[in-house]
């Protein structure tokens, strides 16, 4: 997370910001935390100005919380998958050691900013009652890293509408889905890579994928409708093919959709 970032476009953006956000220019921001706190401990002394500014905001706690909850997710996913001896082959453990360090940053960040707000970490499940092999085997292991990354960038951006209100917010949530999709790209290739399967790339293809609800829902990944026009029909684009053009573009997911999604693996909230 680029912090000094986030507190230009929070100038440019949200002009009342400044108001609430006491800090928020590059030097008195330093000026306070320089002397008492590490670099690493910036983005928790950034998520506390953010939760004083912003934690009043009933849709934002809402969204928060949601997002605290997939991160949740995630991140005991890859604690588990990183600390189990002899899942990971050798030449994969340095990606998902590092997923896994993000994963762990979102968590510390959003639980920061929500402080006495956070919704508590559930319960966890990984086999879904035994129906995978989650941590016993290294393909369904990278499967279900698959959907829980697919679905969480799906999931950022169905609830992006909702910070529009809290740009600083809404900044943080478009950088993590940024991150999700870096994620999604990657586990996808390796996921195509160990299954010798080359229809499975470091995109989405029309709405192909298991389990197929993180790729269907409301607005199907095989949408090709954006910004009302039909894409396949712009004058110019009539070479280009069906699945090319949803492979350009990720849809969202609804809360509901994303929490029947992760509903199977969550033992009790």
């Amino acid at each position: 997370m680029n912090i000094f970032n986030i507190l230009d476009s929070i100038q440019k953006i949200d002009g009342d910001a400044i108001k609430r956000l006491e800090h928020a220019t590059r030097r008195t921001f330093m000026n306070r935390i320089g002397s008492t706190l590490a670099a690493a401990a910036v983005p928790t002394a950034f998520a506390s100005i953010v939760s004083k500014a912003y934690g009043a905001t009933p849709t934002a706690l809402e969204v928060l919380n949601y997002a605290l909850t997939l991160e949740y997710l995630e991140n005991e996913f890859y604690e588990i998958g990183n600390a189990t001896a002899g899942l990971i082959p050798g030449e994969y453990k340095a990606v998902f050691a590092q997923i896994g360090q993000h994963e762990k940053a979102h968590v510390k960040f959003l639980a920061t900013a929500l402080a006495g707000d956070a919704v508590k970490k559930p319960t966890f499940d990984f086999t879904a009652k035994g129906a995978f092999p989650a941590f016993t085997d290294f393909g369904t292991f990278v499967t279900l890293s698959k959907a829980f990354e697919d679905t969480g960038v799906r999931a950022y951006k169905g609830q992006a509408g909702n910070l529009i209100s809290a740009p600083n917010l809404l900044q943080y949530a478009l950088q993590v889905h940024s991150v999700e999709a870096r994620h999604a790209s990657i586990v996808r290739r390796i996921l195509g890579k160990i299954t010798n399967d080359k229809t499975t790339k470091g995109w989405i293809t029309n709405d192909a994928g298991f389990p197929g609800a993180v790729y269907k829902g409301e607005i199907s990944e095989s949408n090709v409708v954006q910004g009302g026009l039909n894409v396949p029909g712009i004058a110019g684009l009539e070479n280009i093919s069906f699945a090319a053009i949803t492979e350009a573009f990720d849809e969202p997911l609804t809360m509901k959709e994303v929490l029947d999604i992760a509903g199977p693996f969550i033992v009790s909230l």
